[in-house]
């Protein structure tokens, strides 16, 4: 048993370790606004800023003076990360070796920013961000270890047992692909420096110019290459992950998450070469970090992974047909949820644009709308997994039957997810982009984590997630959101409950059994089966209301009150008759009633 000031002061330094690294994080981000926006000189002169303290006005100047704010901040931090980790982490090496290299680099990094206020230089800049990128490095390792093996080793008499080596083939291949990414990132850095990228105009084939220097060409030559080679080298890593670290989730959702990553951020680069915008520039550059810092918690892992490999192996020896695989990573996606919620993401692209959209724009934000909703679905179900055990509707999902380990179904969930906002960013727009963002950190975080296993409103207040996409195909359509889109938001919001409740009257054993606080398990059924008819009956006077907001008319009225009378009339059922037969007829109806209703909308839209 671990005392409790012990445990205290665990948390502090891993929290300061934490804050660390976030902090050089937002350097290295505001450093990149710098070179893209050519701010470096917005601040003449060191400290000061035109001799004050004070922020300036113009923006170039804010810039500057922000970023040396957030230097400041993140070398205090650093300190305090230093002196807590030196004296709450005796002896514990691989806590305060990073710390101390981390702390000795940000120094340095301080006053490479003073020199490079006062003189222009080309390579500067570069070494300016190859020392933060080991800063972060090392902060991460720290971080990585502290969350990890704090408590193991700070009461273990065998550290060599639970040490960090890269003895492994696997571990130096690991280094074999951060070296790659290393000179990736650097290059690309140069690139900007010298504005080298109109010397290769086109992608992802350079097209020689004539009136370019050679040197300029070349150097986008060197970095396309080591795009090819980072992405092989780090795809075979993965693919090699998937094999052997089955049931490791530390390594295999890293290193997959860093495969999305290198491939959106290539994604982003060619949009870049058409497209200049400074949200495009800061999201390529933030992803830049993100495949990093994937790459080092990476390292680190699979460092921390000695004394746990004869499992490892062990596990990676079951043959698996690709074909079942493929079939069950599909299940893990909630398919047949994921097609509704794709209805009303249509339907919201057909009332916002009142005209059938374009084929492209229809494809890409329905695979994104797919990919996010899917995601956000395995990731649930890696949350529950020990709960789907208990429910007898859940225990054939693929990962408590065995058919796929918790650490796939995680990856595999965090990954698409993460693809799906790069591919509305890509292809769609960035409001619909971050929109489908918040309906992933919506359903995971708040629902998932937060609300379903700790109130009886979890349905009633996670029912925005499933909210989220018909906003996102008006934002895919329109570019931005208004009123009466906020009302499909509300349509949906107010149709879960009652949708819900039904399938947990029919299942309410199985959420007894899991501890899932549902209204009828909580609160009884007849409660349950009068909510219901509550919400059911709001539910349609809202839909009624909405040709006031500029939603519908003639059509879509005459459809809304023959759709709503029938969901009332089957409500009014649950109400009256008890048994699971009317719960399950009204499960079903109302997931034919918001298609219908999302279709009546959509026509009285376009006609």
């Amino acid at each position: 048993m671990i005392p409790t000031d012990n445990r205290r002061k665990a948390s502090l330094v891993r929290f300061l370790l934490l804050a660390a690294a976030l902090s050089v994080i937002a350097v290295i981000v505001l450093g990149g606004m710098l070179r893209s926006s050519t701010s470096g000189a917005g601040c003449p002169d060191w400290p000061t800023c035109y001799g004050t303290f004070s922020p300036p006005t113009d923006q170039s100047g804010f810039i500057d003076y922000l970023h040396r704010l957030t230097t400041l901040i993140s070398a205090v931090l650093t300190l305090v990360a230093v002196v807590f980790t030196l004296r709450w982490a005796r002896g514990i090496r691989l806590l305060q070796l990073p710390v101390i290299a981390a702390a000795v680099m940000i120094i340095v990094q301080i006053g490479i920013g003073a020199i490079m206020a006062n003189q222009q230089s080309l390579w500067l800049p570069t070494f300016h961000l190859g020392l933060s990128m080991l800063a972060l490095a090392a902060f991460v390792i720290a971080a990585v270890f502290g969350f990890s093996r704090y408590d193991q080793i700070k009461h273990s008499s065998n550290e060599q047992e639970i040490g960090f080596t890269m003895n492994s083939a696997y571990a130096r291949q690991v280094v074999a692909v951060i070296t790659a990414y290393a000179l990736l990132t650097i290059s690309g850095a140069v690139i900007a420096a010298t504005d080298a990228g109109g010397a290769c105009p086109s992608w992802p084939l350079c097209s020689f110019s004539s009136d370019q220097p050679a040197f300029l060409v070349v150097l986008n030559i060197v970095h396309r290459s080591l795009v090819l080679i980072t992405f092989g080298l780090l795809l075979s890593t993965m693919l090699k992950a998937w094999k052997t670290y089955r049931m490791q989730a530390t390594v295999l959702v890293p290193v997959t998450v860093a495969v999305v990553l290198i491939f959106s951020q290539a994604l982003l680069g060619s949009k870049m070469i058409v497209e200049t915008s400074a949200s495009l520039y800061m999201l390529h550059s933030v992803t830049s970090i993100a495949v990093w810092g994937a790459l080092v918690v990476l390292l680190a892992f699979v460092g921390l992974t000695k004394h746990e490999t004869k499992t490892v192996h062990i596990h990676s020896e079951e043959p698996r047909r690709l074909s079942g695989m493929a079939k069950d990573l599909l299940l893990l996606t909630k398919p047949i949820v994921v097609v509704l919620l794709l209805v009303t993401t249509y339907a919201g692209m057909v009332i916002g644009a009142e005209a059938w959209p374009g084929a492209g724009l229809t494809f890409w934000t329905l695979v994104g709308g797919f990919m996010a909703a899917g995601g956000s679905g395995a990731i649930n179900q890696y949350i529950d997994r020990r709960d789907d055990l208990k429910m007898q509707r859940t225990q054939k999902r693929p990962i408590p039957s065995g058919r796929l380990t918790p650490a796939e179904g995680l990856a595999f969930g965090v990954a698409i997810s993460l693809a799906s906002f790069f591919i509305m960013v890509a292809f769609v727009n960035l409001l619909a982009a971050l929109l489908t963002l918040a309906g992933i950190f919506y359903y995971v975080f708040l629902y998932s984590i937060l609300l379903k296993k700790t109130t009886v409103q979890n349905i009633v207040i996670g029912g925005g997630a499933g909210a989220i996409p018909p906003l996102v195909g008006w934002a895919a359509a329109t570019g931005s959101l208004n009123i009466p889109s906020l009302f499909l938001f509300a349509v949906i919001f107010m149709w879960t409950p009652p949708h819900f409740w039904a399938l947990a009257l029919v299942r309410r054993k199985d959420y007894a059994r899991a501890g899932v606080p549902m209204l009828p398990v909580i609160k009884g059924e007849r409660e349950t089966r009068r909510q219901i008819l509550v919400y059911t009956v709001e539910l349609v006077i809202l839909t009624l209301v909405l040709p006031l907001f500029g939603l519908g008319s003639n059509i879509y009225f005459v459809g809304a009150i023959v759709l709503g009378g029938w969901l009332v009339l089957t409500a009014w059922q649950v109400w009256k008759q008890a048994g699971n037969k009317v719960a399950w007829k009204m499960y079903r109806y109302s997931s034919m009633y918001l298609a219908f209703l999302m279709a009546v909308l959509m026509v009285d839209a376009v006609f």
